[in-house]
């Protein structure tokens, strides 16, 4: 981390959002244009969030922030064509695929359905106009977190994604984002994705550095789950480990809808996960999942905060850690069970492995209930391999590293088992061990082989 402070840093991406304002907005929706000033305003009075407050209690921000990037206003010209260099750890996975380089979506390598609307921001609130402006920043303007601020003031590149009610999409839809260029760069990508009145999709979300250059994406998405909709929603995060990842996913839920979310976090310096979920509808049943393999220096950081808004909803909750070397995890779930919300059924849990005895966890899972009628619990473990499971592995003539190599996959399995595209969890588990032999977790063929953090 270079010798700046959390105020010069403030300041300065102050003033470069005054100087260049007027071609941030040009040729943007009126929806994003109207809300840039408070954003900048919030974020310029509040700063970037500080160590110890409430939501960054372990993590310093400045680790991501605290760095010379560089800042594109308009869609750069690509350096390598992203299909062909990409590609997918996963040969086998047939979906439509949608390509985001360095934030702006690549509509000429995607590949998309008819039936659904997958597009730039600037062209989807075209062509759902109605459907846009109610929705757009409504979940954002909710949170008090200024990363968020900063990225509705600076969006101007990202997907808007829609499925219209009643459509079931045949295949997954494969999102995958690209960082690529030989110059480090910030990048503010906003997302708008809208499932509607019973429909179901299944979306697989890439993101991927395809150079060696330091880079910090602060990645914002809105998703709307209309009544009695189902949506699952699987994240893999690979970046190199130079890079920075700041990625918010807010839902709503509306009556009836399912939603699974699962994040495994391979690679990646800094990386902060923001999962919030608002159960807006009775009858919604959230069910979220994460798995990060932190190793060298990393440090990896997941926020959850889930709303119980209304009575007879269902969450379920299971983070997992396997620590090595000198890295760091966190975890901060946040449970509210508000006044009105009876019958509420809300479970929490983060499980924890340290390899290395200089690896640290951090985990605070917490609820708050105001209602009588409620199934509600959480709970958290930290610790090591099982002494007495490795010795009765060695018993039985397996070597020490491949025992601990089995019950580390065993223990990673709870997760993988959650996904719903067998192909998907078959290569999820062949990364993991990858990764877990200190392996890169490259993509297939592509040509970036990501190192561990050894600095």
């Amino acid at each position: 981390m270079e010798n700046v402070s959390s105020v010069g840093i403030k300041d300065k991406l102050t003033a470069l959002y005054r100087q260049y304002a007027a071609q941030i907005a040009d040729g943007m929706p009126d929806a994003m244009n109207r809300v840039r000033e408070s954003a900048i305003s919030h974020f310029d009075a509040a700063g970037l969030p500080k160590k110890g407050c409430e939501r960054y209690r372990f993590t310093e921000i400045m680790t991501a922030f605290g760095h010379a990037y560089g800042y594109s206003i308009s869609q750069l010209a690509a350096t390598a064509d992203s299909q062909t260099v990409f590609r997918c750890a996963v040969p086998d996975l047939d979906t439509y695929t949608i390509i985001i380089n360095n934030g702006w979506i690549d509509l000429k390598n995607s590949t998309l359905p008819a039936y659904i609307v997958a597009t730039g921001l600037a062209e989807g609130a075209q062509i759902k106009p109605e459907l846009f402006a109610a929705n757009y920043n409504r979940l954002a303007t909710q949170k008090d977190d200024t990363t968020i601020s900063l990225n509705t003031a600076f969006a101007r590149s990202g997907l808007f994604l829609y499925i219209p009610d009643n459509v079931v999409v045949d295949k997954p839809i494969q999102i995958v984002n690209v960082l690529t260029g030989s110059n480090a760069l910030m990048v503010n990508q906003r997302n708008l994705i809208v499932a509607g009145h019973g429909s179901q999709a299944k979306i697989v979300i890439c993101d991927h550095t395809l150079s060696n250059s330091q880079f910090l994406l602060n990645n914002v998405t809105e998703t709307v789950l209309g009544a009695n909709s189902q949506l699952d929603c699987y994240c893999i995060q690979n970046l190199n480990d130079r890079s920075s990842q700041i990625s918010t996913l807010l839902i709503e839920q509306n009556a009836d809808s399912q939603l699974l979310a699962n994040t495994l976090t391979l690679h990646g310096g800094f990386v902060r996960n923001n999962v919030e979920v608002l159960m807006a509808g009775q009858n919604a049943e959230a069910n979220i999942y994460g798995l990060s393999l932190p190793a060298g220096h990393q440090h990896i950081d997941n926020f959850t905060y889930i709303d119980h808004a209304v009575p007879k909803c269902t969450s379920y909750e299971l983070y997992k850690n396997v620590l090595n070397d000198e890295s760091v995890g966190v975890f901060s779930g946040y449970v509210l069970v508000r006044p009105d919300a009876q019958k509420t059924n809300a479970m929490q849990s983060n499980k924890n492995i340290c390899i290395s005895p200089t690896a640290k966890m951090y985990t605070k899972p917490q609820l708050e209930i105001y209602a009588d009628d409620v199934k509600c619990s959480h709970g958290a473990t930290v610790g090591q391999l099982d002494e007495s499971a490795l010795f009765y592995m060695r018993q039985r003539c397996i070597g020490e590293e491949e025992a601990k190599m089995m019950l580390m996959s065993a223990f990673a399995h709870e997760v993988v088992r959650t996904i719903r595209i067998p192909v998907l969890a078959e290569r999820y588990a062949e990364m993991i061990e990858n990764r877990l032999r200190g392996r890169h977790a490259a993509c297939g063929d592509c040509f970036m082989k990501c190192e561990r953090n050894k600095g």
